[in-house]
């Protein structure tokens, strides 16, 4: 069993049980991009596990453009976050502002910043699984 492969998919799960505890448990309303940052994980915790299961290591060519998206748009939407220039930029147009903060734990810590890392931890474990594969 691949540990590049297993520790994806761990992270993927993680996010996915967190994003969920805090719109199922705690009721934080999803603003429009959390929505699209959740459909870009949701999948890769189902994908990453039957690749585990399956020990499918060539599954990155399909992981890496959800990941890679997955960084963009959280590292977009943490930015609408912390510069205030940026809120003029905001896509939100109903419901919860993009630029709202359920959670600001230690001054940076917030939602969006949580999925980018998920997002980043799982891109670089998918090129490192991407090299691993190559080599064999």
């Amino acid at each position: 069993m691949n540990k590049s492969l297993v520790f994806g998919w761990i992270t993927a799960l993680i996010a996915m049980l967190g994003s969920l505890t805090f719109s199922e448990v705690l009721h934080f309303i999803p603003c429009e991009l959390c929505w699209y940052q959740r459909i870009l994980m949701y999948p890769l915790a189902i994908v990453l596990g039957i690749a585990v299961y399956r020990n499918d290591t060539f599954i990155y060519k399909y992981v890496l453009p959800f990941s890679v998206i997955g960084m963009a748009l959280s590292g977009y939407h943490y930015c609408l976050q912390k510069i205030p220039a940026l809120k003029a930029f905001e896509t939100c147009t109903s419901g919860v502002p993009c630029s709202g903060q359920y959670i600001n734990w230690l001054g940076f810590i917030t939602i969006p910043f949580l999925a980018f890392i998920a997002f980043t931890i799982i891109t670089i474990m998918m090129l490192v699984l991407r090299k691993q594969t190559k080599k064999a």
